[in-house]
């Protein structure tokens, strides 16, 4: 497969993750304002609830997959800042997998601190390709962090897909029934 089929079949997952992310945080900030939402949210979460651990797992994984394809495959050199997004996704993907097959649900805060630190560095990766005055710490010439390997629908870049799946892990955790003996997540 080339390297434009394959970024084409990431971005399409990473749209769809950010389209169930976007669809899960409506219904989940919109819950109390009518039945019918409330309902809605609570199916949802009955549905996602007790497969949260190995949803998260599953998202941190292909990001791990598709971080590895564009530097091992296709020869992206990863800048400092992919690698900052990388410190915080790898160790999501051990600790998720290991965290859904123990069935431990206490790693939701943690799980959840690294994504959000993880969308952080996304975000601000993001807006150095965007505006590239920004400062950008520790890039360098051969791995600047301006640099746009792979666009595709005008948009979707690989920091782009890294911040979806940032936030789609966070989003997922949030729906996670929390451990028995705590209070329970709203």
């Amino acid at each position: 497969m080339s390297v434009l089929t394959v970024s084409t079949f990431i971005a399409l997952l990473a749209l769809l993750a950010a389209a169930v992310t976007v669809i899960a945080l409506v219904l989940r900030a919109t819950a109390a304002t009518s039945p019918a939402i409330g309902g809605a949210y609570g199916s949802l979460r009955a549905l996602v609830g007790p497969a949260a651990l190995w949803l998260a797992w599953l998202v941190a994984a292909a990001a791990m997959a598709g971080s590895l394809y564009f530097s091992e495959v296709a020869g992206f050199i990863p800048c400092a800042l992919c690698w900052y997004q990388r410190i915080a996704m790898y160790p999501m993907a051990v600790l998720l997998l290991v965290a859904a097959w123990r069935g431990d649900r206490a790693i939701r805060p943690y799980g959840a601190t690294l994504a959000l630190i993880g969308a952080a560095i996304s975000a601000y990766h993001v807006l150095v390709q965007r505006l590239p005055g920004l400062p950008s710490g520790s890039c360098s010439v051969e791995a600047p962090c301006t640099a746009i390997y792979v666009e595709r629908f005008g948009f979707v870049t690989i920091p782009v897909m890294a911040l979806i799946g940032f936030l789609t892990i966070a989003t997922v955790l949030l729906f996670l029934t929390p451990p028995a003996g705590s209070e329970p997540a709203r």
